[in-house]
Order: C-alpha cells, then sequence, then structure tokens
C-alpha cells in the first residue's frame, strides 16, 4: 500500500460549516471538474479525446473518495496496489487494470493519479483517464476482436511516478512511447491529461486558501454525509426489506464466437444496506469482452440511478458507499482471472446500465426505462497514403458511433444519440479534412427506434466511402438481442454493418472484427441499435405519428405498429386508423407486458443466420 509524505502532521479539525460558504465549495469542485475537460480538449490531438470527449476526471478528498466527477474510479484501490511512497509533486500513471483493483478497465484507458498538497498535507487527489487511440499490440488502434489475452493488446503499463517530486521520467515515457502507433497522440493527449489534473489541484488549493483547510475539508465531509443521508432514506423508501429483485440482460458474443453471455444482476435490502449481487452471470468469456469492473464502480452506478433521479441538482460522490455492498464472483464475466483480455469491455459497461434500469424499475414501472444504446461502438481505420503530398504517411482513425437513447416516462428517446452525455460526434468535415474517407451518409435509420407511447430514439446509419486501402476494425453489440421496450413498447432493432464493394458484391459484417481489408471505392454502412418503446403503441398521438413519417423517422408501414395509416402525403386517415386501432386492440392481451424482450433466446438464436446473415454464436465456454 501506498505510504503518502506529508510534513503538516497535526490532526485537521472539524468546523461547522454554513449553507453559503457549503454551497461555494460544492460548486468550485464542479467547475473544477468541467475545467479538467476543457484543458484536456485544447492540447490533445487524438479525435477520440480531442474531438468525442473520451476521458473521464475526477476530484476526490484526501482519503480518495470522490467528491465529483463523471465516470469514477476507485482511488483507494489504486493506492492499495501501489507500493511506494508518495510525495508532493509525484504524478502517478498506469494502464493495467489488473495493478490498480480495476480502477481503469482496458489497457487504452491511461490513468493519471495526482496528490493535491496544502501547506504540508494532502487534502485531496485530482484523477483523470482518456481512452488512447493505439497503445500497440497486433492491431491498429488496440482492440484485437480475437484476443485472448492482454498481453496481445499492446503495451501495459504498471503503476509508476511518471513526474517524481515534479520531474519526468523521461527514459520511461520513451519506452512507453516506442510501444504505440501514435507516439505524437499519446504524448499530447497524456501531457493533456496531467495538466488537466494539475488544474484541478491548483483550484483545490485556492480554494484551501480562501476558505482555511479545515473548512474545506470539513465541506467535503458534509456533501458525502449528505449522499448518506440522502441514500439512506432512499434504500429504505424503495426497497422492501429483506425482498430480491433480479434482472438479466446479455452481450450478443465475444468476438471469438462464443455467446450470447448471461449478465444477471440481483438487488437486496437487509436493515439500512443493499447488496448488489452478480452471482449466475456467465463465466469470464474466451474473448476480449470482459468487463474487470471495481466494486466502488458498482456502487457509483448504483448511485447514478438511485440519487439523479431524486435530486438531479445534488453533486453525487462517495458519500453512500458504506450503505452498498456488492458480490462479483471470481472468474466471472465481471472479474475474469489474469491476464484475461479486456479491450472490448465497452459492451459491458453500457449493459450496467440497462441492468440497474431494469432492476430499479422494477420497484416503480411508471419510472422505467426502455434499454436503449447501452455502448459506446467503435469504428477503426488504418494505412498509408499511397500518392499525393501525404504519400507513405501512416493514418489512424478511432471513432465512437452513436445510437437510439430509450423511450423514457418523460418522453421519446433521442435518435443518433450518444450514451454518454458529453461525448459529441467527430463532425463530417473532421473526418473528411484528416482522412481519406468521405462520409456519404449520416442519418437516422426511420422505425429503428421501438414503438410506443414514448418512442425509442432511432439507429444512425453512417455510410464511409473509402479513398485508400486500408484495414478497418469495429466493436458493437445487440446484433442478436435486442434493446427491450417497457410498460407495453416494443424492442428496438438490432445493429448491422455491411460493406458494398466496389466490385459489386456485398458483404456482411459481424459486430467484432479486425483487419478487414478495404479498397478504394468500398461503402461501409455502420448501422447502429435503436432504443426500445415505453408505454402502449396505440395509445400516441396519430398526429404526431404522422409528422415523424412526414419527417422521414417513421415508414408508413411502421405507422401502422401504432395503429396509424397515413396517405401518400403522410396525412392521418382518421376512419381506417380507428380501424387498425380496434383490431390490433382485440388481437393482444388485456395485460401489456413490463418488459418486452423480443422472441425467447433460443429461437433468437435458431433464427439468427435467416435473420442477420450471420451464423448463430456457440454457448460460451469459460476462459
Amino acid at each position: 500500500m501506498a505510504r503518502l509524505i506529508e510534513t503538516a502532521t497535526e490532526a485537521l479539525q472539524t468546523v461547522e460549516v454554513d449553507v453559503v460558504t457549503l454551497d461555494l465549495i460544492e460548486n468550485g469542485l464542479r467547475n473544477a471538474r468541467h475545467e479538467m475537460d476543457e484543458v484536456l480538449f485544447r492540447t490533445a490531438l487524438s479525435p477520440g479525446i480531442r474531438e468525442q470527449h473520451d476521458e473521464f476526471p475526477l476530484i476526490a478528498n484526501r482519503e480518495g473518495k470522490m467528491v465529483v466527477g463523471q465516470f469514477g474510479l476507485s482511488i483507494p484501490d489504486f493506492l492499495e496496489n501501489f507500493e511506494e511512497d508518495i510525495e508532493e509533486g509525484d504524478v502517478l500513471l498506469t494502464s493495467d487494470p489488473y495493478s490498480c483493483g480495476a480502477a481503469i478497465s482496458h489497457a487504452n484507458d491511461w490513468l493519471v493519479v495526482l496528490p493535491i498538497f496544502f501547506e504540508g498535507r494532502i487534502v485531496g487527489w485530482a484523477s483523470m483517464f482518456g481512452h488512447m487511440s493505439d497503445v500497440g499490440g497486433k492491431t491498429p488502434a488496440s482492440m484485437p476482436t480475437d484476443a485472448r489475452t492482454i498481453y496481445e493488446e499492446g503495451v501495459v503499463i504498471p503503476p509508476f511516478k511518471l513526474y517524481k517530486k515534479g520531474n519526468l521520467d523521461q527514459d520511461a515515457l520513451k519506452i512507453i512511447l516506442n510501444q504505440v502507433r501514435k507516439p505524437d497522440w499519446n504524448r499530447a493527449d497524456l501531457n493533456g491529461i496531467v495538466a488537466a489534473c494539475r488544474t484541478a489541484a491548483r483550484r483545490i488549493q485556492e480554494m484551501c486558501a480562501r476558505f482555511g483547510v479545515h473548512t474545506y475539508n470539513s465541506a467535503l465531509d458534509q456533501l458525502l454525509d449528505r449522499n448518506y443521508r440522502a441514500m439512506k432514506v432512499l434504500l429504505e423508501t424503495v426497497f422492501k426489506d429483506g425482498e430480491t429483485i433480479s434482472f438479466t440482460d446479455y452481450i450478443c458474443d465475444d468476438g471469438l464466437g462464443y455467446g450470447p453471455y448471461e449478465l444477471k444482476l440481483s438487488l437486496t435490502r437487509s436493515g439500512e444496506k443493499v447488496t448488489l449481487d452478480f452471482s449466475g452471470s456467465s463465466p469470464q468469456a474466451q474473448g476480449p469482452i470482459n468487463y474487470f469492473i471495481n466494486e466502488n464502480l458498482i456502487r457509483m452506478f448504483f448511485g447514478i440511478y438511485m440519487i439523479t433521479v431524486a435530486d438531479p441538482q445534488i453533486l453525487w460522490n462517495d458519500g453512500f458507499y458504506p450503505l452498498v455492498d456488492v458480490v462479483i464472483p471470481e472468474e466471472s464475466f465481471w472479474k475474469p482471472k489474469y491476464p484475461a483480455a479486456l479491450n472490448a469491455r465497452n459492451h459491458g459497461i453500457g449493459r450496467v446500465f440497462d441492468l440497474f434500469g431494469g432492476l430499479l424499475g422494477q420497484t416503480n414501472p411508471d419510472l422505467l426505462n426502455a434499454a436503449g444504446f447501452s455502448s459506446s461502438p467503435h469504428f477503426m481505420y488504418s494505412g498509408t497514403y499511397s500518392q499525393g503530398e501525404r504519400k507513405g504517411e501512416w493514418f489512424q482513425l478511432y471513432s465512437i458511433g452513436f445510437g437510439g437513447i430509450p423511450g423514457r416516462p418523460l418522453g421519446d428517446g433521442p435518435d443518433g444519440h450518444s450514451l454518454w452525455p458529453s461525448f459529441v460526434n467527430i463532425p463530417c468535415e473532421y473526418l473528411e479534412s484528416y482522412y481519406p474517407l468521405r462520409i456519404e451518409k449520416w442519418e437516422t435509420v426511420a422505425d429503428t427506434g421501438g414503438a410506443g407511447l414514448h418512442r425509442g430514439g432511432n439507429a444512425v446509419d453512417v455510410a464511409y466511402r473509402f479513398l485508400e486501402s486500408g484495414t478497418i476494425a469495429i466493436h458493437d453489440d445487440r446484433w442478436l438481442t435486442y434493446p427491450w421496450g417497457v410498460n407495453g413498447g416494443a424492442p428496438g432493432a438490432r445493429s448491422r454493418k455491411w460493406i458494398e464493394r466496389v466490385g459489386g458484391t456485398t458483404e456482411v459484417l459481424g459486430s467484432k472484427v479486425h483487419d478487414v481489408p478495404v479498397q478504394p471505392g468500398d461503402l461501409l454502412h455502420f448501422v447502429t441499435w435503436g432504443g426500445g418503446g415505453w408505454g402502449d403503441p396505440l395509445a400516441r398521438d396519430p398526429e404526431l405519428v404522422a409528422l415523424e413519417v412526414r419527417r422521414g423517422l417513421v415508414t408508413a408501414e411502421g405507422a401502422r405498429r401504432y395503429g396509424v395509416v397515413v396517405d401518400e402525403n403522410g396525412v392521418v386517415d382518421v376512419a381506417a386508423t380507428d380501424h387498425l386501432r380496434a383490431e390490433l386492440q382485440a388481437s393482444r392481451p388485456a395485460s401489456l407486458p413490463t418488459f418486452n424482450t423480443g422472441p425467447a433466446i433460443e429461437t433468437i438464436l435458431e433464427r439468427a443466420l435467416e435473420e442477420t446473415g450471420l451464423p448463430a454464436p456457440s454457448p460460451p465456454v469459460a476462459g
């Protein structure tokens, strides 16, 4: 365990903090967290971070408890696995999930941890990790879909001091950057992450100087305690003592032909505490979809659902963690045994949100969300320019796709949106300026959102026309199982990928492939998946359905899922609509299901080749 070297040894005092000061410190923390983002975005070079914002900051108190952050990571677990002294001026770096208690979850994430000192004592921690577009390994972008071990996924950096007492370890950095395909990107992105953490440190030091270190520290304690008290009330209000509720969802395949992988989550309240139990999930995968998840991260996901739904203005933090126990079986999908491959863990990250939504929504179906675009699918394209001013230069693209957000109690799910609120698309102009490709289509796909009183968001079809020979890679999911609808809503559409070859043939691609060759003129259709619908489709306003037909979000045939008939001009045929709705109403059960997951898994597997053009995966085999 790390030993913290502080010159100030007197104990911090607990003092009363008035509500105005508490509010100033809370908002100061919130602003510092957003300033971390801006510092990185303005200095990074990789499009994944610079344009799409694939990074996650955190500010913690002196014990390492998160007081503000976007995604959360476990500084206590990092420190537990770091066996050196930590002094003022040190900056720590790692990309090894197995060496930091899964504070990060795959080797592409480079994690920086910086102690914040004020007058000789640690008053907090600033931390941030960002997804590096390449960290070496056997494939460009370092995410081989057939990897069985982490050794195949590129350089894995053990926890070490990138800066020691303010001095950069140049030799270590040179060795690391020598392993990657785009060292200029990695260096710039890493420098930006360090600068972001130092910016946060300055803001914390300024607050300590302004309010006093004892007041600042006591304010953090109060913010943490506020979340503890809020969660304690929520748990007692929402969950029955002694009752267990469960929910199951799936990852379609692991990239090696095995699947689907069953993901089960159960919750039991015992007194003032709850236990989140992942027992019953599939064993660890052969392929790289394993999601090595930290128990504190599970607690954070749980808190996002519970606290922000109750009061979105609360700055959620780690304060409630003592109220939540987490059980994750060893050598399972969620806790694979070293050296299992981890690069495609993004599907598990997203599916956690569907699991929590399906689990917690059972306590109050009126607040239940459908399943949505619960992933961040990756598209990679790389090669060497064959002509022009850039002849012989290596190009490499890593980008994140968007899809349909689920239908919700408050309204429709957005079309073509990101799972993560801060992520944005890479502009077409950027892609076409910096890469040898053209974007021939970037549009939502009609009818891919599940029908409902509130429609699920539509998927996106991005059509890439390649101008240079190279290879592509894809990481996606939901090509087999469906994003489920709720409260009578229908499931969303599945994802699809295919290439229209310049020679006239069409090639269907799996959801997890790499090193697929492309030639100039080939056209890739990257179609993501839609969100599930919420509520009875027959209760949706026919005029709204007709408007969406005219806007191209729903087809005339798709409108019939809502019992709506429109003419060739997209105008509602009232009589035909009344007749169709009466007919549909009479043909269905009186009580609509809370969850509509589509056909049974056995039926889905049986029809896989016919419906998707891809063979059904084989039953999972433990990795």
